[in-house]
């Protein structure tokens, strides 16, 4: 497993981070489907025994329950080993399947409180404002993590789908340590700013569903698309609706390809392409079974050479010019 410096934290995490989206299972607007709550748990335990040093929540995910398998997988994992914690708040549950989106102090004050009893832990490594909604809360939510770090409550702190111009602002009030920005081969809106910005003033770059949400791994046709359950957000997503589905689906098949060539997998050439970039710090992994880290985490160990950046590259720019035939354009993070 490689390891880079998280920004200005003065920590060391793996390139691979364990994503706990999905864990939370699909009782929620953004859901995955049912979750094994033995097998994330179990899944947690072993991210760790194969080299991940760092897991990513949310207080909203699965509305708390991530954070709670978090917290009882931790338990499990002796204190030498225990991996850095990062969670999110921001957004909030408020009932009858809708999501709230507050910045306030309060919020955010009893947010923190709440994740570090399903946490439990005494202090919260990284913590992030999930989303800069509102935009006229942001300065009022950051100044709050702020706060909670001089009280000791988290460690460091950070942000996730923020603007260059919205960390701009943040930045006046304190340093960012990291962004946590969706980025994979069919979702690159970050190379343009936000990669530079970062780079430029030291804050790490924990990119999240650098596969896609699972249709870089390979796995998906367009039957098992059909066939999603109703509490699987992407049942719901374009990239896995027509006709951005059927274009998705022949892009993987030549990465597939691809892949056979270097005797890799479809995921790990998916994640080591994310990573070949000196301003990405860790890509996070979501796995629901730990077969699914077991297969991931090898990424962890791999980098592309030139030849192969290229022909992704080919690859990208015959999925790019299909969508534009189609007369469709890409659709925003998630």
């Amino acid at each position: 497993m490689q390891f880079r410096a998280l920004g200005n934290s003065g920590l060391e995490v793996s390139v691979i981070g364990l994503g706990t989206w999905a864990i939370g299972g699909g009782d929620w607007k953004f859901g995955w489907g049912d979750q094994d709550e033995s097998e994330a748990i179990d899944t947690i335990v072993r991210s760790v025994d194969v080299g991940v040093n760092w897991i990513d929540t949310a207080a909203i995910y699965g509305l708390g329950q991530s954070e709670q398998l978090l917290g009882k997988a931790l338990k499990m994992i002796p204190e030498a080993n225990r991996p850095i914690v990062a969670t999110k708040c921001g957004r909030t549950n408020i009932g009858h399947g809708d999501i709230g989106k507050c910045l306030r102090r309060d919020s955010i004050v009893a947010e923190c409180e709440a994740s570090l009893k399903r946490l439990n832990v005494d202090c919260i490594d990284l913590y992030q404002m999930h989303w800069p909604e509102p935009d006229e809360q942001i300065e009022e939510g950051w100044q709050t993590l702020v706060d909670l770090k001089e009280q000791g409550k988290v460690r460091h702190i950070g942000v996730s789908n923020h603007s260059v111009g919205q960390m701009r602002r943040l930045q006046a009030i304190h340093p960012i340590t990291s962004l946590q920005p969706p980025y994979s081969m069919i979702a690159r809106d970050i190379e343009a700013e936000l990669l530079p910005f970062c780079g430029s003033h030291n804050i790490g770059v924990l990119c999240y569903s650098p596969m896609g949400k699972g249709m870089l791994t390979g796995t998906f046709t367009a039957e098992r698309v059909a066939a999603l359950s109703e509490k699987d957000h992407r049942a719901r997503d374009p990239r896995f609706q027509s006709p951005q589905l059927e274009v998705n689906l022949t892009f993987v098949e030549e990465l597939a390809a691809l892949a056979k060539c270097l005797d890799w997998t479809l995921p790990e050439l998916s994640i080591a392409w994310v990573l070949r970039l000196p301003e990405l710090t860790s890509a996070i992994v979501g796995a629901r079974r730990p077969d699914q880290i077991h297969q991931t985490a090898v990424a962890g160990t791999r980098k592309l050479d030139n030849e192969a950046i290229a022909a992704v590259e080919t690859a990208m720019q015959r999925r790019a010019d299909a969508l534009l035939a189609l007369g469709d354009m890409e659709q925003p993070k998630v």
